[in-house]
Parts: structure tokens; sequence; C-alpha cells
């Protein structure tokens, strides 16, 4: 079956690697890193291995560090390229004739598209402006039957950087624990967040986790992902399934992705210094347009989903913005045209240049 244009990777790459975006504001993650910073004094480490395949499941460094990251068991990490690796993998274990998975909507691209294209029904649940992008868990309920395989949280949420709270989140696991459902949470910006800090999903007995190095540990470059689950059943069919994708990833970057994970801390203190910094700059700029933007602050992650009050399409502001050196990502590559999506930590310290940079772009047309 054919895949949809990715309509979201498109833009970004049309812009973003031309040469004339000052100001990143349209990508998803954090403070960038550089190859000196992420290996501090163990740059030795890299120069002297042996450039072999990495093992299917990963090297038993990286799994390690992400094991103690989750608080699980080695065991229950199976390493991927990246998180689309893993979604890919979850959603073909699933693929049935007749089957249905529930993802949230709006959603990551992918979400929708890859299950759709290996024949599977996909059910929408809402994160409505109107209630802060919250998640109805009476209406992923509803959703599901007998015939749903999977259902896909995701905490911190991109793009509106909602966060589910954890009562809703164990109930959610409950329930589809009872009903045979695979319960999947993608908390790739977790533990992003600006209010009391939540656990990871991880340690439920009975939740599925994808994570990656991209989005909260700031190191998108790398390309690592992963799956947590306690079910060897299940994860002997992602080993399977990866063998058959990708085999395995580089030992370069298993290594520098488990030297750059001890070194987590570290990262995830600047990620959430800069985000947190940021994140007030952003509201400050919302109330300044109120006028013109409705706006639901993120309560983690590193994104925000802004909408024009008037109904209008959002692109020709994009397409403006862009044109003046600043990304922005268009909500209609999220099926919200009214909407846009607004990074606020690949930037860092230059994301106040980049708000005033788009407020020139606002106040230079009348946009309702």
């Amino acid at each position: 079956m054919q895949l949809a244009p990715f309509q979201l990777d498109r833009w970004i790459d049309s812009w973003k690697h031309g040469g004339t975006i000052e100001y990143d504001l349209g990508s998803s993650t954090g403070p960038t890193w550089t190859l000196r910073e992420a290996l501090g004094d163990s740059v030795d480490d890299l120069l002297d291995l042996e450039v072999l395949y990495a093992p299917a499941q990963g090297t038993g460094a990286l799994r390690a560090e992400i094991a103690a990251f989750h608080g699980v068991s080695a065991d229950a990490v199976q390493v991927t390229s990246g998180a689309s690796e893993a979604l890919l993998i979850l959603f073909h274990r699933v693929a049935e004739p007749g089957a249905n998975v529930v993802v949230p909507f709006p959603g990551f691209p992918p979400f929708e598209e890859v299950p759709r294209s290996l024949g599977l029904e996909v059910r929408r649940y809402h994160l409505a402006p109107e209630r802060g992008f919250s998640v109805d868990v009476d209406e992923i309920s509803r959703a599901m039957d007998d015939r749903t395989r999977l259902v896909l949280l995701n905490s911190p949420h991109n793009p509106t950087g909602s966060v589910t709270p954890w009562s809703d989140i164990v109930a959610l696991h409950d329930r589809c624990a009872a009903r045979g459902v695979q319960f999947v949470v993608d908390e790739v910006y977790h533990p992003i967040f600006y209010g009391e800090p939540e656990p990871s999903a991880a340690r439920l007995p009975h939740a599925t986790v994808i994570h990656d190095s991209s989005k909260a540990l700031c190191l998108s470059g790398l390309r690592l992902g992963w799956i947590v689950d306690h079910d060897p059943a299940r994860r002997a069919e992602y080993l399977n399934a990866r063998s058959y994708f990708t085999i395995s990833n580089s030992p370069i970057t298993e290594l520098i992705g488990a030297i750059a994970m001890r070194r987590r801390d570290a990262i995830l203190a600047r990620a959430r210094s800069l985000a947190a910094a940021n994140r007030d700059r952003l509201n400050a700029f919302a109330e300044q347009h109120a006028a013109l933007l409705g706006y639901v602050p993120p309560d983690g992650g590193t994104t925000a989903f802004p909408v024009l009050r008037s109904g209008a399409s959002a692109r020709p502001l994009c397409q403006a913005a862009a044109e003046r050196g600043v990304l922005l990502a268009p909500g209609d590559c999220f099926g919200m045209p009214s909407h846009f999506r607004l990074g606020f930590a690949s930037t860092g310290e230059r994301f106040a240049d980049g708000l005033a940079r788009l407020t020139e772009v606002i106040a230079s047309r009348n946009w309702s």
C-alpha cells in the first residue's frame, strides 16, 4: 500500500536545510550537543571501537543505561533505529485483517499513516483545545472493541505539549490489560515537565514504552530508539521483526548513545533549564498576541500548538515566517490547519530573538 506524503518532514526539510532559516521554531527536538560535548573525555573509547554489526537487541552497555533511565531490567529493553522503527515494529506486529488501533488526534503523523498502510483500521481519540488538549479516558475506552489490538498514548504530547495525569495512564493501562489490548506509551519527551514530574510508564507491568535519543535527550543525530516491554514473548517478536527491518544500529552510534546516557543528568538539566526559560518567553509572546492567537501553555515536552483565532489556515503565516528566517510547522501537517506547531527548545538561547522576528512577521499584515 502506498504511503501518503509525509507533509511535516517535507516542509521542515525544504526550509531547514536550505540555508535560509535563522531560527528553528518548527522542530520538536531539544537544544543541540556537539559530539565533543556528548563524549566528554571518552573520545578514545570511540576511536578504539571495532566497526562491526551491533547486536540486534542493542549493545549491553546501551541497554544497561536505558534500563537505569527507566528503572527496569536490561532484559526488558529492545533497541531500535529511532522511535520510528519502534512504531513500525509495534504496528506491524498487530496488523491482521479486521484489526484496529486507537491513536491520538492530533498526533505525530506516523501514528496514523503507518498502521493504515499496514491495513489496520485507525480509530482516533481527540485532544480538544477547549479542554486543554487533555485525554478523555472514557472516549478511548469507547473506541475499543474486540478487534482492537493496540492503544497508543503520547505523553508529553507532540505537538500540543499536554501531559496525561498518572492516574489516567494507570486507568488506561488497567482497562487495556483487562481487554487484552496492548497499551503503548510514547514518552519520547519524558521527563521534561513543567509541573509535578511523573514516573515512566515502564514501571507498569503490561505497558509497552517507546523512547529515543532525539527529544528529551537532545541527540537526534544518533537515530537511537528503544522499546521497553516486560513481556518476553512480545520482545522475541520485536527482535525477530528487527532482524528483517534493519538488523542493527551502528556500534558507533550505540557507543556514543551509551556514553551520553551515562551523562543524562547533565543533558536533561540543560534541556529542562532552556525549555523552561523559553516556555516562559513563549507564554509572554502568546499573551502579547492574544487577540490573534489562541494558546494552551504546554505542561511538558518542547512544543506548543497555537491557533489562529479567526480559524484561517496558518500556512500563509508559516510561509511568511520561513521567508523571514523563522521556521514554524503548519497545522495542516497534523490535520488542524488553523494551528501551527512551535518548538521552543531547538533554538536554545536564541529563542527570544526568534520570537522577536516572528513578532515582526505578525505585524507585517492582517492574518485574520
